[in-house]
């Protein structure tokens, strides 16, 4: 019989959580009926999706969507403007008698009160994007299935996360895969009742397909002829842009002809190009937006450079390793999972470390080149890749 798989997101935005999953998704057999749930259907991504892959969206997604990103106080004023005052009133009734009482459950049993299980029956469903409580409920109560399986991208410390929501939500899960040993031992530390449940998942990396599209058009097109500096991620503050222009001040003031940029968008970009231009960096440090196809800018770059405060199993860190490119980061989960410190890659401890570091290999072409042939040697099987996703999707069914 043919099996039935459904795997959650928010939507298919550019990110790293949504750059894995579609690359699990193109490792599973084509026998697979594969649905990816979304509550809106929108990214950069989208376009991305597999042909076999049926998606399928919330009936109230995106007003859901618009619930969740905003306070329950700000939702609610926004409920009063339109003149939905009961609305407004039992919005904020739920989520202060939910926080009052720790019953969070209820809130999002509100929320969704409207919305009715799905009709289908699967042999697994996933809640990909996590920890995210919303999606873990709607899987736990909107979804039957045979096995359930929560995944944890991200380093619960570092993050907002609910422990004793979770403990109420994970019992329902059969299986719960983290993306890097650091972020599972925090875990299991916080919620040791499912410790039995966790294993540990890296994200997988579609080898020879990000080498094709590295090949397949243009990245830097700029005349510059010195040394370029490349950081990939959302620009907020826990990928660590800023730190990235504060380093690059430091070494910019000390005369090295360098350039850095930034792919990606986000919420810190405002920040970022104030102080691009109380410098006067506007030509130097560069912003070069969201590219649904990074890497040919990956490839061509002469050091890439992860700067982030927290992260769970970086992707663009496997990517740029991929691509096999001098790379420093910094000493975020799972850094040491794909790193041997100074053997193939720097890992900086501070920031102080982080501009050292460069420091050392703007200075040393050599090391740059000897980082890049350990690399290369040491590449990734991408069959191995493929035949760990299926084994851990036969193993939860």
């Amino acid at each position: 019989m043919q099996k039935k798989l459904l795997f959650m997101l928010i939507n298919l935005n550019v990110g790293g959580t949504e750059k894995a999953l579609l690359n699990m998704l193109q490792m599973l057999p084509k026998d697979y009926q594969t649905t990816l749930l979304v509550l809106e259907e929108k990214g950069g991504f989208i376009n991305h999706l597999p042909a076999n892959i049926h998606l399928k969206v919330i009936n109230e997604g995106v007003a859901l969507k618009r619930l969740l990103n905003q306070s329950p106080y700000h939702a609610a004023r926004a409920l009063l403007k339109q003149g939905a005052a009961l609305k407004a009133i039992a919005l904020l009734f739920f989520y202060l008698f939910s926080k009052l009482f720790n019953v969070r459950m209820l809130y999002y049993w509100y929320l969704l009160r409207k919305e009715a299980p799905l009709k289908e029956h699967y042999d697994l469903a996933v809640a990909y994007a996590g920890p995210m409580d919303f999606i873990s409920y709607f899987i736990v109560k909107k979804v039957k299935a045979g096995k359930k399986v929560q995944w944890i991208h991200f380093d619960i410390r570092k993050i907002g996360f609910d422990v004793q929501l979770a403990a109420q939500l994970y019992q329902y899960f059969d299986k719960i895969y983290i993306v890097s040993n650091e972020a599972k031992q925090h875990f299991d530390e916080h919620l040791p009742r499912f410790k039995a449940k966790t294993e540990v998942f890296h994200n997988v990396i579609a080898k020879e397909e990000i080498q094709r599209l590295a090949r397949e058009a243009q990245g830097f097109s700029d005349p510059f002829d010195g040394l370029r500096i490349l950081t990939v991620g959302r620009l907020s503050k826990e990928k660590g842009q800023d730190l990235a222009l504060e380093t690059f001040i430091k070494l910019k003031d000390e005369g090295y002809n360098i350039h850095w940029y930034c792919i990606g968008e986000g919420p810190l970009r405002t920040e970022l190009e104030a102080v691009i231009h109380k410098h006067h960096l506007e030509e130097q440090f560069i912003l070069l937006g969201e590219q649904t196809n990074p890497y040919p800018f990956m490839k061509g770059c002469d050091l890439y450079v992860q700067p982030s405060r927290h992260e769970g199993y970086c992707m663009t860190l496997a990517e740029a390793r991929c691509l096999c490119r001098p790379i420093v980061v910094t000493a975020f989960a799972g850094a040491y999972e794909q790193l041997l410190d100074a053997y193939d890659g720097w890992i900086a401890q501070n920031t102080e470390d982080l501009y050292r570091k460069i420091k050392h290999l703007i200075e040393l072409p050599k090391e740059r080149d000897r980082l890049v042939n350990t690399l290369i040697k040491e590449q990734m099987s991408m069959k191995k890749e493929h035949d760990r996703v299926v084994q851990i999707i036969e193993e939860s069914i």
